[in-house]
């Protein structure tokens, strides 16, 4: 502004020698702090179980060689796969490498370090439906194309929410911009979901549309190590019937529990009261509502879950 460079006026001109060659992209990839993050890392690592302990050393050897490799980790919630994410993230960053966290919802995203939606970061099209060769909109030589060259692992969560076509664009895409016709373009990608909640949205589609769109419908997935997280880390310390309700929710899921004439299922009694009225409902789950309205602690503790938007007044 005033003519003169910054020795003139005694100050140190900035370092670039690292940086001119960096995008921004990769700068903002490797600006973690490495203490910081091994230091996690050493305190987090003994309390993983040993499931978790067996996709961590599963995936870090992947990492060590290189080799390249898909691995889903079916985790139904509570079995601290989140928790298992963000270790491995703090491990490969605090090497000084790059590690990508992505998820298919926003709300997962902001769990894991650094995360950010699969649809911002890898640019995978909106319409998955009526296109059967996508490919994601990253041009090479772009800042996204740099940090996915460099990148060594993808962590990719919610993935079981996703249209197949998605995560195929992404390996087409992948190959491309890394030059790589092997699974990925020989990136390590670390997928994780499951299936026993929500799939896919197909707009006035059937049952039989919403499985073909699965990721189990891919071509990809015969590629896809599989690996399970079974133990529910959120009911450790509590009681037993919080057990034998997570056990229930599996067998459901997993489409062992045993169903009616028209194949519905019909919910034990154990785990749910019929409530005849909405009136009858709501004094179930709020009793004494206006004496407790002011305890937060009170309120977190319950909701009213409606499965259309119609239902809610």
């Amino acid at each position: 502004m005033i003519g003169k460079s910054l020795s003139e006026v005694c100050m140190l001109s900035p370092s670039r020698q690292h940086a001119h060659n960096m995008s921004r992209e990769i700068l903002r990839e490797l600006t973690y702090d490495s203490d910081l993050l091994l230091n996690f890392v050493t305190q987090r690592e003994p309390l993983l179980n040993t499931d978790q302990q067996a996709i961590y050393r599963e995936v870090l050897r992947l990492y060590r060689k290189s080799e390249g490799g898909v691995i889903f980790i079916d985790a139904p919630g509570g079995t601290g796969k989140t928790f298992l994410i963000n270790v491995l993230l703090a491990k490969i960053r605090g090497e000084r490498n790059i590690a990508l966290a992505v998820a298919a919802s926003g709300i997962a995203a902001t769990l894991m370090f650094g995360g950010r939606t699969a649809h911002s970061m890898l640019q995978i099209p909106i319409d998955l439906l009526h296109n059967e060769m996508p490919v994601c909109n990253i041009k090479k030589g772009s800042e996204k194309a740099d940090v996915l060259q460099e990148a060594k692992v993808l962590f990719w969560d919610e993935i079981s929410m996703m249209h197949k076509h998605g995560l195929e664009a992404v390996n087409r895409t992948l190959q491309d911009l890394r030059g790589n016709k092997d699974l990925m373009g020989g990136l390590i990608v670390v997928l994780a979901g499951d299936f026993r909640q929500t799939l896919p949205v197909i707009p006035r589609g059937t049952m039989a549309d919403e499985i073909k769109a699965c990721l189990k419908s891919s071509y990809l997935w015969k590629q896809v190590k599989v690996m399970k997280l079974t133990t529910n880390m959120r009911i450790q310390n509590n009681c037993q019937n919080s057990q034998r309700f997570s056990d229930y929710l599996l067998k459901i899921g997993d489409g062992q529990e045993a169903t009616t004439e028209n194949g519905k299922i019909r919910l034990s009694n154990e785990f749910c009261k019929i409530c005849p009225t909405l009136e009858n409902l709501t004094n179930q789950v709020y009793p004494d509502i206006t004496l407790n309205i002011q305890n937060i602690q009170w309120l977190q503790e319950r909701a009213i879950l409606a499965p259309l938007n119609e239902k809610v007044k």
